[in-house]
């Protein structure tokens, strides 16, 4: 059968990877792209074991609502979330030997999910079906192993139609060996054909959002974090950590994961992490909150949620993120347990940060108001870990406490000062400065 359409322009893409956040990214850039060239048909090329539904679901939603005509040429598979994209094309065309179905919901294990999420499948089945006048009962099925189609499959198992199959049952309308079949067939033939090109910005957020690659940046923001305390003042560190965050948070944010409270939280995170290191005495309710709050926020940014409903993701992905979290926090604990104090004190990392010795036969003079402060006794007023505040004489200081660890309270004194920095002790009973 030939349909005569009188195309003009055809627009091209390929979905040939996991139905996620750059097949989304791709669908959403093509389908804008076609709109500026005035395209009368979309083209679509797919291969694809399928995916997280969410992205499928908007990914139908976009073919659905497109005016501009879609063709489906599935090539080779169109398996569970790729079966219900394909079936929101106006026509689907299959390549010999290719297979659509097995839409069933299973976790990363390949279980099976509970009701409620084969249930929200199934009705986006059906509806996507009826929408372009194919079979509900069919589409269902792929989802559904107790539907009864016994001329089709057997009871009890999901269903999966070849590409003889699908054009036998109305679910695709033709089988095909080439591309060039399809554009005769369609009457497009003749028309322009515009390919859709992957941008850099696209490969790059795209290699950002890679799991292994949130995990190092989670690493550099908490290391930064760390080095900053350590050694107040510099900056270098902490401006790793922000463009870290930066890089971690500005892709996912763009791919319509991270949302605005999921990054406020982060930075609440923050917040109540210093409060509790620099200003509330102790460790407690406070410094916990904060890094209750610094988890959740990364491994919520890296999932589909409408806050705090996590149902429109695929299963499993919200306890990856958060091991993700978690083992990259371990591995940076870790590291700056064994690497930290040599790092800091590395000529490197001393240029990175301005810290080089100053001298004085060099011309450098310390601070005379702080250099009488050398021997002085006081009180820590914070927590040092090792930096913090002290009290000496009424006035408050910063200070690093060169045993490590100073709880808020302890008498102290001023062993040296360094760089426009004290460095104290505790005082020990019976000790005098």
């Amino acid at each position: 059968m030939c349909i005569k359409v009188q195309a003009q322009e055809v627009y091209r893409f390929d979905i040939k990877e996991d139905i996620g956040p750059n097949s989304w990214r791709t669908v959403k850039n093509a389908f804008d792209r076609a709109k500026e060239v005035n395209a009368d048909v979309v083209f679509i090329e797919m291969n694809t074991f399928g995916g997280m539904v969410n992205f499928a679901d908007s990914i139908r939603s976009t073919l659905l609502d497109s005016p501009i005509k879609t063709v489906m040429y599935i090539n080779h598979n169109a398996a569970s979330a790729g079966a219900l994209i394909a079936l929101a094309a106006d026509r689907i065309y299959m390549s010999r030997g290719s297979s659509m179905g097995a839409a069933s919901v299973v976790n990363q294990e390949g279980e099976l999910m509970p009701e409620k999420y084969q249930s929200y499948l199934r009705g986006l089945m059906r509806a996507t079906a009826e929408a372009n006048r194919r079979d509900p009962r069919i589409a269902e099925a792929f989802v559904d192993p107790d539907v009864d189609l016994p001329e089709i499959k057997p009871t009890g198992k999901v269903l999966t139609l070849t590409s003889k199959e699908a054009v036998q049952y109305g679910m695709a309308d033709a089988e095909v060996n080439t591309v060039a079949e399809i554009f005769e067939m369609e009457g497009i033939a003749s028309a322009q054909v515009t390919t859709h090109r992957i941008t850099t910005i696209d490969r790059i957020i795209a290699f950002l959002i890679n799991p292994a690659v949130s995990g190092v940046l989670i690493l550099l923001i908490i290391g930064g974090i760390y080095f900053e305390m350590q050694s107040p003042g510099i900056g270098f560190p902490i401006v790793v950590s922000i463009v870290a965050a930066v890089l971690f948070f500005a892709p996912l944010y763009i791919q319509g994961l991270a949302d605005n409270w999921e990054i406020a939280l982060f930075v609440l995170g923050i917040i109540l992490i210093l409060l509790e290191l620099f200003v509330i005495p102790g460790f407690g309710i406070v410094g916990i909150l904060g890094i209750i709050g610094l988890v959740c926020s990364l491994a919520f940014s890296m999932v589909a949620n409408d806050f705090f409903d996590f149902q429109i993701s695929q299963p499993g992905v919200l306890l990856n993120s958060f091991l993700i979290v978690v083992i990259s926090m371990a591995v940076a604990t870790v590291l700056m347990v064994l690497f930290g104090k040599s790092l800091l004190n590395t000529r490197a990392f001393r240029r990175l940060v301005l810290q080089d010795e100053q001298r004085a036969v060099e011309g450098y003079t310390a601070s005379l108001r702080n250099q009488e402060l050398v021997n002085r006794e006081g009180i820590a007023k914070t927590v040092l870990r090792p930096s913090g505040k002290v009290e000496i004489d009424g006035k408050w200081y910063d200070a690093i406490a060169l045993d490590g660890f100073v709880d808020a309270g302890e008498e102290i004194y001023v062993e040296k000062h360094e760089n426009y920095n004290l460095f104290v002790r505790i005082k020990r009973p019976g000790q005098n400065a």
